[in-house]
């Protein structure tokens, strides 16, 4: 366990030179984007609206989209560009949009082409044991944020962190995307959000996935949209240190996890009692 005396923060890099500083006594980070890159348009317009809403919010933001969802329910469901054209698509958000971004990998020999532009490696929740992935990741000196997997205590996270410190990784955040709750189903155990922080990092909330129904349609997965602003709420009011969502212009039309992602339409009235919550957070703490 981490000393509970020490301040818990972590930094992401960022195309201003300026780097994302998260945890205690920071804005609140917020990542966010489609689930896949579907087009630079849908992104850009995404990335654009997000970037503008946090900066009104007081929330730091990162950008959010994976160039290849390789753990898709069924052989033919959409992926994304793949690693090249992704990279490329993500490449110019960073530049045009000054904002950081991140996207997940799911192969060791991905992580250091990654790198060369992304901002924050991701491990998905299925591979945050993966040993060869978790090293490669901490090994190219970016920030790494590991989704906990489904099947794994919170408190076990602490194994992933001694991993990632193990081979030189510094700035580490986990993110809590539920717990796996009988078949096609998910829960989220509040209890989670402290037990992760006091491994010592940063703690992001991923309130659209955690609203997932595994499989739940078949082929595909399905998704409780309904639950993902009391989710937020309840996550901010416990302390966490950033959110993850989902979020297209039309999610009923997405290529992947429409059903648990955010309109784009939505956010922000789904933000603002987010940004109010935290600023009661941040005004208890100084007080």
């Amino acid at each position: 366990m981490a000393d509970v005396t020490a301040s818990i923060r972590a930094e992401i890099t960022s195309p201003t030179g300026v780097p994302l500083v998260i945890g205690d006594g920071q804005p609140l980070l917020f990542i966010g984007g489609p689930c896949a890159l579907e087009s630079p348009e849908i992104a850009v317009a995404v990335a654009s609206k997000m970037k503008a809403l946090c900066a009104v919010l007081g929330f730091s933001y990162v950008f959010k989209a994976s160039f290849d969802k390789a753990n898709r329910t069924s052989l033919t469901s959409y992926r994304g560009p793949g690693l090249e054209r992704g990279l490329a698509i993500l490449a110019e958000i960073r530049r045009d949009l000054a904002v950081p971004v991140v996207s997940d990998i799911h192969e060791p020999a991905q992580a250091d082409k990654a790198a060369a532009v992304l901002d924050m490696l991701q491990i998905p929740a299925f591979l945050c044991r993966q040993t060869d992935l978790l090293t490669a990741a901490a090994r190219t000196g970016k920030a790494v944020s590991v989704k906990k997997g489904q099947f794994v205590a919170p408190w076990d996270m602490k194994n992933v962190v001694e991993k990632l410190r193990g081979a030189g990784g510094k700035n580490i955040f986990l993110t809590e995307r539920g717990s796996s709750f009988g078949y096609n189903n998910l829960v989220v155990d509040m209890r989670s959000l402290p037990a992760m922080r006091a491994v010592g990092c940063p703690v992001i909330f991923d309130a659209t996935h955690s609203v997932q129904l595994p499989g739940g349609q078949g082929d595909s997965s399905g998704g409780q949209r309904q639950f993902i602003a009391p989710l937020a709420r309840a996550a901010v009011a416990a302390g966490v240190d950033g959110l993850f969502m989902e979020i297209h212009p039309q999610p009923d039309k997405a290529l992947c996890d429409g059903a648990n992602s955010l309109a784009l339409a939505d956010v922000e009235k789904v933000l603002a009692p987010i940004a109010r919550i935290r600023r009661v957070m941040d005004e208890t703490v100084c007080s």
